[in-house]
């Protein structure tokens, strides 16, 4: 009787002896679950990758390199969104050709070309002007308006903010002037002559990087840390620059929502409503901000979403952190009276 009343006394203790030992199970249960869900997620991504592609006849190979010797006019009187329609205009051949690279649906083209034609067009595109670059990486875009005659103050991170921000890897760091060396699109005397490298954090511009006609950067502002530090960004650009001088930017855009959206990241998705209340902050400091074309296309490479691992082409749309994003390019003019 004693023992059995002991045994009832030590129970509760027995069983939570065993609780280390059921706790090890259940981690190594949820393991093999988070396992199987990525495992099916990866299945399930290639799957419906597979059945949206377009045909191969619509994009490998596609569009074809088109006779052009001179850039488009009145291309871009609006900021816009990268489209495919963009990428068969004689314009968009001429640029690719220029910058080196080889045409195909794939949106970082798209950014170059962008920022390119968006200049041109507005006549700071030319010898005797001075143009600013921020987060410039390696893309050709300092080689190209120097070859035109362009001051270029390129800039990037400094090396110790490279690591902190994750870029170490990703060889897409400008760690000076050479890295953006490229005789195909200038050549050397030219590039010499007319580009010089700075460092520079986005978050914290210098404050004697001023008197510039223009000033760009491709696909950077959305690494700063937050939505409200690339919309910071994009408005102290703007004091870099002479009256009348044109700030163009492209960014990520978030084309599935303009409620949800990836913020506070290393990597952030800006929505309509957020570029919309930049322009009524820089409207109402006297500045012109072009308005924007919102269509996303209706092609069948615009309608394509691709998903990781993200293919070299086509990718003018892809799925990030479970949204639908897309580059956009936004195109403000300093007030003259500013």
């Amino acid at each position: 009787m004693i023992q059995n009343g002991l045994g009832r006394l030590l129970r509760p203790f027995v069983r939570l002896s065993r609780l280390p030992s059921r706790f090890a199970a259940m981690e190594r249960s949820v393991r093999r679950m988070e396992t199987s869900h990525r495992e099916h997620r990866r299945e399930i991504q290639q799957a419906l990758a597979q059945l949206m592609l377009p045909a191969e006849s619509v994009w490998r190979r596609q569009p074809p390199l088109l006779d052009a010797s001179v850039p488009g006019e009145r291309v871009f009187e609006q900021s816009a969104m990268c489209r495919q329609d963009s990428f068969q205009q004689p314009y968009f051949s001429y640029w690719t050709r220029r910058l080196g690279e080889r045409l195909r649906y794939h949106r970082k083209l798209w950014e170059f070309v962008f920022v390119s034609q968006a200049l041109w067009e507005r006549g700071v595109c030319a010898r005797g002007r001075r143009g600013l670059g921020f987060g410039v990486g390696r893309e050709p875009l300092a080689a190209l308006f120097a070859s035109e005659g362009v001051a270029v103050t390129a800039t990037d991170l400094a090396p110790d903010g490279v690591v902190e921000a994750g870029w170490q890897a990703t060889n897409q760091h400008a760690g000076g002037k050479e890295a953006l060396r490229n005789s195909v699109v200038c050549p050397d005397d030219l590039f010499d002559r007319n580009v010089e490298f700075r460092f520079c954090d986005m978050n914290h511009v210098a404050a004697d990087l001023v008197g510039y006609d223009f000033c760009w950067s491709a696909c950077a502002l959305e690494h700063l840390g937050s939505i409200e530090k690339g919309l910071a960004f994009i408005e102290r650009s703007i004091n870099c620059l002479v009256p009348g001088g044109w700030a163009v930017h492209t960014t990520e855009y978030n084309v599935s929502s303009d409620k949800e959206t990836v913020d506070n990241l290393g990597t952030v998705l800006f929505r309509r409503r957020d570029l919309e209340a930049l322009a009524q902050r820089l409207r109402a400091k006297g500045h012109e901000v072009a308005t924007m074309d919102w269509s996303p296309g209706e092609g069948p490479v615009d309608r394509y979403l691709d998903m990781p691992p993200y293919r070299p082409d086509p990718h003018l749309k892809m799925m990030l952190s479970g949204f639908t994003t897309t580059s956009i390019g936004i195109i403000v003019r300093r007030g003259l009276g500013t």
